[in-house]
């Protein structure tokens, strides 16, 4: 047989598989970095054979002394990659027998590709989602820092994009964290329907060989071993979730791109990003452009694309393993790369955000934003709501004439409106009297920013536990 035929399973072929078949069907490239899963995987089918009378105890050793070996030189860059052997699995399996002659053909007893592949890619995953937990938890902690320290800055709060009620800067910041709260938990269930372990299941029936697969299950930290053959080497439902997941997370990322990219523009200067978070102009010297949040928003379509490849790749297909699921790893890795990459920078850089409290407060004092204030002070003074909201109306209409807020009238002006207009109306056309009457839970009152921070902060300490 020609080299150019992977030797493992080449024994029915009379040719040699065509040099651009072996490069368009071969995924070493990509996959080579699930080697430490595949390892991992390999010892402990080899332990389980071993308990199962499969291997001896020296065979086992030897090949867990292979793998070591093998671990090492990838490691330092050294291990020689084939595209010839196709994958991870057949470039790890093929180098351990190599090292220690026939016993390394014996690991792959009881054993598919197919669900092998299964459980690296789960490894993988899994591995891969506990560093994304990190990332969310550590950017969360940076917003709590900054939600604490900005709870009493005053900002414009907005609907439409239009200036709507004040809002504390922090209590904006805390919204923020919730997001990121939910989007936590869909990673933590994606991860828990990832953990579920398809070795033993072979190719698509199981195996004949007397596999212990609960022993394996305990090795590899899987929470139980799949329950259907088929499923367990087809089942690709944990990639798609993933990246489901993954597209919220970034939908939430680039919500918060575009208010960073929309507050440090001249028009709002609400906020300053550091230096070494933007770039500059080759031609326009002034400039300072927010390209960190500017390309994690544009990153988002490349996540998006990645659920629509995998949501496509597996429609229609009949069950069991397909060729077509080789194309699931890499929008999968993608997508893995960009969420902790977009993750990184955000922790890497909200903490590092610096407020422009003047500028958020003059911004809050235009565009009548204690109008809703208005409205329910007449309420509190007996006058029906819609005759409230019609008052308010007439006499932001009036503003509008006159260009003043309403704290900027006198008192004669605004009583021409309704007659129940006293002195004490200005208690509640501040700024300051605005955010502190929404002292209840989930209001944006300072010392309810400052509690929803206290709560954020046990329940980050609760995830460490």
């Amino acid at each position: 047989m020609s080299e150019k035929t992977n030797q493992q399973w080449g024994g029915r072929f009379n040719e040699p598989t065509d040099a651009f078949v072996a490069r368009f069907t071969a995924s070493v490239e990509f996959d080579q970095r699930m080697y430490l899963q595949d390892i991992r995987g390999s010892i402990a089918h080899a332990k389980m054979l071993t308990k199962a009378g499969v291997l001896t105890e020296q065979e086992r050793d030897d090949i867990i002394r292979g793998l070591g070996e093998i671990r090492i030189e990838i490691e330092r860059g050294e291990f020689e990659w084939s595209v010839a052997l196709e994958d991870v699995h057949m470039n790890i399996e093929a180098a351990l027998t190599k090292k220690i002659g026939i016993t390394g053909k014996k690991l792959h007893t009881g054993r598919s590709r197919n669900d092998q592949v299964a459980t690296d890619i789960r490894l993988y995953l899994r591995d891969e989602i506990d560093l994304i937990l990190s990332e969310i938890t550590r950017l969360q902690q940076g917003l709590l820092g900054i939600a604490n320290r900005e709870a009493d800055t005053i900002m414009p709060g907005f609907t439409h994009l239009q200036t709507a009620q004040p809002v504390t800067f922090g209590h904006h910041l805390m919204a923020w964290f919730e997001m990121l709260s939910r989007d936590y938990g869909r990673f933590e269930d994606c991860r828990e329907r990832a953990n579920i372990m398809p070795l033993g299941a072979a190719a698509l029936a199981g195996t004949t060989y007397p596999i212990e697969r609960d022993m394996t299950c305990e090795l590899l930290e899987f929470s139980a071993p799949a329950e259907n053959s088929l499923d367990a080497v087809s089942d690709r439902d944990f990639a798609i979730e993933f990246c489901a997941a993954s597209s919220i997370l970034l939908m939430h990322l680039t919500r918060m791109s575009e208010e960073l990219v929309l507050w440090t523009s001249a028009q709002f200067d609400f906020i300053n990003l550091p230096d070494r978070f933007c770039t500059g102009s080759s031609i326009m010297p002034q400039k300072k452009n927010p390209d960190v949040p500017e390309l994690v928003r544009g990153k988002s379509g490349r996540v998006y694309g990645h659920l629509m490849s995998l949501l496509t790749l597996m429609k229609s297909q009949p069950l069991a393993y397909n060729k077509d699921n080789q194309e699931d790893k890499e929008p999968l890795f993608d997508a893995i790369d960009t969420v902790k990459g977009c993750l990184r920078a955000f922790a890497d850089m909200v903490p590092a955000l610096e407020s422009k409290k003047e500028s958020m407060r003059e911004a809050a004092l235009r565009g009548f934003s204690t109008a809703t204030d208005l409205a329910d002070y007449l309420v509190r003074k007996g006058v029906p709501f819609r005759d409230a909201h019609e008052i308010v109306g007439k006499s932001v209409a009036y503003g509008i004439e006159q260009s003043k807020d309403l704290g900027e009238m006198t008192l004669d002006e605004l009583a021409q409106f309704s007659d129940v207009i006293t002195a004490d109306v200005f208690d509640v056309l501040t700024l300051e009297g605005s955010v502190a009457a929404r002292n209840h839970i989930g209001g944006t009152a300072p010392d309810q920013v400052r509690a929803a921070v206290v709560r954020g902060e046990k329940k980050l300490a609760e995830r460490q536990a």
